[in-house]
């Protein structure tokens, strides 16, 4: 199966949506899906803030990911920042996640972007393993922080 990268526009959000919602459940996290479809709607209707893609066949997806862009003096301009990656289970193990990493970073490096950031779970060791075949590296010295309003 190929992990091919679709940009998704408000005619993906019915095929979008199911698959956020299986990653916010597996990940126990809150879903509240008319907050999703109002911060997800910007990036549909080509915000340059962030763009969704759907990973797999367009008709039907096995994956997404969404990355939302920043800036950064440190890093030397513009960043990305992994905020949601799912592949369905039944076909994780494939190779997908690997395949859509290499396929992204040159995408977003010849869209001038400089970094890409990510967070991992610190007990995950087969998602670890993923991002560092991808060459992701945890920080030294660094630890993510939010404040949430």
């Amino acid at each position: 199966m190929s992990a091919k990268l679709h940009l998704c526009t408000a005619d993906d959000a019915e095929k979008l949506m199911p698959l956020i919602e299986a990653f916010h459940t597996e990940m126990e996290l809150p879903h509240d899906p008319a907050r999703v479809t109002a911060a997800l709607a910007p990036l549909l209707d080509g915000s340059p803030h962030g763009a969704a893609y759907l990973i797999g066949p367009r008709v039907a997806p096995v994956g997404y990911i969404v990355v939302c862009f920043g800036y950064s003096l440190e890093l030397g301009g513009i960043d990305g920042f992994i905020d949601e990656f799912y592949i369905r289970p039944r076909v994780r193990g494939r190779g997908m996640g690997t395949e859509v990493l290499q396929a992204l970073v040159p995408a977003l490096a010849a869209g001038g972007v400089m970094a890409l950031h990510l967070e991992v779970d610190r007990e995950d060791a087969k998602a670890q393993r993923l991002y560092t075949r991808a060459h992701f590296k945890m920080r030294e010295r660094y630890a993510l922080m939010t404040r949430q309003f």
